[in-house]
């Protein structure tokens, strides 16, 4: 059964870390075949939500995941980022869900504060739906179109 997670970088066990960086390379390097540097320092001062099943074997599968990003870190606001829903997790509304679950997450860890995110530009309107407002005109980020947006209080 698949279990929801917010932790801490420092609560997160070596099974979570290691299926979190395996699944961000998977769907944000070898998927968009964007070649960068996926592990930063950011990840250290973050919360990580996640669904995750734990296998017979103690590894853990990730099925949908982002990391929330506490204001004063990637931006003056505070953010989501690395937002991913597993290939075989997809078309199973598990985005939306995701994105609803690390607002909760984000007010009531940050309450108050404003939301920014770098969404990539395919999915202007999916987060437009979810309240955000585009703020930037689009720009490239690792080769892939972006463009900030900020969510309507």
């Amino acid at each position: 059964m698949a279990t929801w997670h917010c932790k801490s970088f420092a609560q997160l066990n070596s099974n979570e870390l290691y299926a979190i960086l395996q699944a961000r390379q998977t769907v944000f390097i070898i998927e968009q075949t964007c070649l960068y540097a996926d592990i930063d320092q950011l990840d250290l001062h973050c919360f990580h939500l996640f669904l995750s099943t734990t296998n017979d074997d103690k590894t853990a599968t990730i099925h949908a995941y982002l990391r929330i990003v506490p204001p004063g870190i990637a931006y003056t606001e505070a953010s989501l980022g690395r937002v991913l829903v597993s290939e075989d997790s997809r078309n199973q509304g598990l985005a939306k869900i995701l994105i609803n679950k690390g607002l909760e997450e984000l007010k009531q860890l940050y309450p108050q504060q404003p939301i920014k995110i770098a969404a990539q530009n395919y999915l202007l309107a999916f987060y437009q739906s979810l309240g955000f407002c585009k703020i930037s005109d689009i720009y490239l980020d690792d080769g892939i179109e972006h463009i900030d947006m900020l969510l309507a209080q």
